[in-house]
């Protein structure tokens, strides 16, 4: 199989060491020197292309059997760069053939409001959606949704070490790195349903416990106080993507993160 990543960041590089250990011919692009030489260290073929400038497609393999495509559409970018960021992704795209794409998008894309979040939930109209919306435009391709991403050196009580938590009230929609990395192997081998699913663990604790316990576990400081400037309870739910692919996740509760 021929993998291309497009936009390796960290859930890409996990990704590709998968598929390299099972032998697969994996492509991934960056925009970074460091990253570069890393991945191609590690067996990638590695492609640097910077989707706010203009891109060479000759660098791109013609065909491949599956995209991840986690090109990011932050809120901080202005709305017409990152129109011209996923406008030029989209051009790359069109000319590659390829069986499936998934996308990974965020459940960022949810309102902060008290309720329950399904992939049919009413979505704040920003970044997000729009790129979504223009990924999704193309042929055979998926958006995952994914809940905060934590795992291997992303321990939650790292970000709140002497340091006032003004979250800790809000329930807790993360997932691990592995079940990530599993969702999106299971993903692009079968066949699926629906054009959007959300990727979180199944447990919502507060947000509070979380930095309490992962403190503790990981000999990180806790917070200085805690203070409830920003009470929602915002649940994200995934049972869409759990059972079309009959998936039990490996961390059910960010509690064992």
């Amino acid at each position: 199989m021929k993998v291309l990543i497009i936009g390796c960041g960290w859930v890409g590089e996990a990704f590709a060491k998968k598929m390299l250990t099972l032998g697969h011919e994996v492509y991934a692009t960056t925009t970074k020197e460091e990253k570069y030489h890393r991945l191609k260290d590690d067996g990638i073929f590695v492609i640097k292309a910077d989707f706010d400038k203009k891109i060479d497609m000759k660098v791109f393999p013609k065909d491949v059997d599956f995209i991840l495509n986690s090109v990011p559409a932050v809120k901080r970018l202005q709305k017409e760069d990152l129109l011209g960021r996923f406008e030029q992704l989209r051009t790359v795209l069109l000319n590659i053939k390829y069986k499936k794409q998934i996308f990974l998008s965020s459940i960022g894309i949810y309102p902060d409001k008290d309720g329950d979040f399904y992939e049919d939930s009413e979505v704040e109209e920003g970044n997000l959606y729009a790129a979504e919306l223009m990924m999704m435009k193309l042929d055979n391709t998926l958006v995952y949704r994914l809940g905060g991403l934590f795992g291997n050196e992303r321990i939650f009580a790292k970000y709140f070490e002497n340091k006032v938590c003004y979250t800790g009230e809000q329930l807790a929609n993360f997932v691990h790195l592995e079940d990530v990395v599993e969702l999106l192997f299971k993903g692009q081998q079968q066949d699926m349903k629906e054009k959007v699913y959300n990727v979180v663990a199944p447990k919502h604790p507060l947000k509070r416990d979380v930095v309490e316990v992962s403190a503790e576990k990981y000999g990180y400081l806790k917070p200085l106080k805690y203070e409830n400037r920003e009470v929602f309870y915002k649940k994200v739910n995934s049972d869409r993507i759990v059972k079309e692919l009959t998936y039990t996740f490996k961390y059910l509760c960010p509690l064992s993160f």
